[in-house]
């Protein structure tokens, strides 16, 4: 069962919940990608099964969040923890899709005393990873390669212009991308998964654009933590074949992070945790 709430934080925000999988189970935060919203769930009978209560959010500007003015990487730990308070959760773990593990390492430094352990799937590195573009769809490759010097109405304005259409109709767009590796291509006909990807998306456009810009442009410039400071187990799944996020990515996640484990899936590509879901979350629950 899922269970909707939202929550007015303590400068005013709202900010857009939910919880699925069993109620009474091990917490574990679930972090969406760019674009994408808390509607974009694992298979949640695996959750249950694995006694997991699993708590997805809308970053700031997305489906039910308010938009944050000159929101921060850091910043995103500090709404975690109003939504763990709130929750009443002391210790929980992490994991976060493409765009979302930079806000999963976010959180892994700097809630050291409340992350009990973290995963990585298919997610993105700095924009100053050797390599890391390398590959990667030519969208994805223009924004790491120039995003950074972009002023903020210039890429505000660049991702209306490429995303307009995909936001009047994410069903269509999905259904249109030829960019996508073989093996999401086969995922996609799988039973419930785009339908997972769309539903995600069609939230996530709620509000608009804005949302899904200010998360890009985030993810494209320094990120303002070290990878270094990182203390606790960090677990990267990546996929080989992965042009979205380039496994170099992941190669070089593994080398900054102290205790970090690499998990490499040959040939997979960039929703390899939609069959890799109970690997994942066993591994994550058991550190």
């Amino acid at each position: 069962m899922t269970l909707e709430n939202s929550l007015v934080l303590r400068d005013g925000r709202r900010l857009g919940f939910q919880s699925s999988g069993d109620p009474d189970g091990q917490p574990v935060f679930f972090f969406h990608g760019t674009p994408g919203s808390r509607r974009f769930l694992p298979p949640e009978a695996i959750t249950r099964r694995l006694g997991v209560r699993l708590i997805t959010s809308d970053r700031p500007g997305y489906g039910m969040s308010d938009f944050q003015p000159g929101r921060r990487l850091s910043d995103w730990p500090r709404d975690v923890n109003q939504i763990a308070d709130h929750l009443g959760l002391t210790r929980f773990r992490i994991c976060g899709h493409s765009g979302g593990g930079p806000h999963t390492l976010a959180c892994a430094a700097l809630l050291p005393d409340r992350v009990v352990s973290a995963a990585t799937l298919s997610g993105a590195g700095p924009y100053d990873t050797p390599g890391a573009t390398a590959g990667m769809v030519p969208l994805n490759r223009i924004g790491f390669v120039y995003g950074r010097y972009l002023p903020w109405p210039i890429w505000r304005l660049m991702i209306w212009i490429t995303h307009r259409q995909r936001q009047r109709d994410p069903e269509a767009a999905i259904d249109r991308d030829t960019t996508r590796p073989q093996a999401d291509e086969t995922l996609m006909r799988v039973a419930g998964i785009r339908d997972a990807c769309v539903l995600s998306e069609t939230e996530a456009f709620r509000q608009g654009l804005r949302g899904m810009a200010w998360d890009a442009h985030l993810i494209v410039r320094p990120w303002d933590f070290r990878l270094e400071q990182i203390r606790l187990p960090v677990h990267v799944w990546h996929g080989t074949a992965d042009n979205s996020t380039p496994f170099a990515m992941a190669q070089y996640l593994v080398r900054s992070i102290p205790h970090a484990t690499l998990h490499v899936l040959e040939n997979e590509a960039h929703l390899l945790f939609f069959p890799h879901w109970e690997e994942i979350l066993s591994t994550l629950i058991a550190e």
